[in-house]
């Protein structure tokens, strides 16, 4: 099976194919400031990637992640109150690396530096409109799909509309 991600900003939307063949597509957000490289910009990183990291298998729906581990919480409303403003990262993670020399790889372009990972999102956070600071969101349970598909190494092309 030779699997491909295509991230696709214009739409908002993420696809699977295998072997050229669609096998999936979902939903997603990307960054509110819209695509960019540079490190600290808040933007979503175009170009060549792969999946660096795979992290969460196997931890229940909406499990809380900071600096990429699980903190042992479940997200709920009441979190989400306690911390309106917080970037909630949830359920899995999908950690991406940049393919392309000085677009999305080394000095301040690096998208690994970054930490932009496909990752779930809570509930009520829409998709299919631009939202993120810099990463890919997902529903909950598309992330989880996605997560059993995808091995370490598979290839992430994000684009500005394809």
């Amino acid at each position: 099976m030779t699997l491909r991600v295509q991230v696709d900003i214009a739409r908002q939307q993420l696809s699977c194919a295998d072997n050229g063949r669609l096998v999936a597509r979902y939903p997603v957000s990307t960054a509110a400031n819209g695509p960019g490289q540079k490190m600290d910009s808040l933007c979503t990183p175009l170009g060549g990637h792969v999946i660096c990291a795979r992290i969460g298998a196997g931890l229940p729906v909406n499990t809380v992640f900071v600096g990429r581990k699980p903190t042992g919480e479940i997200y709920t409303p009441a979190l989400r109150d306690d911390d309106p403003g917080r970037d909630w990262i949830l359920t899995r993670i999908l950690w991406l690396s940049g393919l392309e020399t000085n677009r999305n790889r080394c000095g301040e372009v690096d998208t690994r530096q970054r930490y932009i990972y496909i990752h779930g999102a809570p509930d009520e956070v829409p998709m299919g409109q631009p939202g993120s600071h810099g990463c890919v969101r997902m529903h909950n349970q598309d992330v989880i799909e996605l997560f059993d598909r995808v091995a370490v190494g598979t290839r992430v092309d994000i684009v500005d509309g394809a």
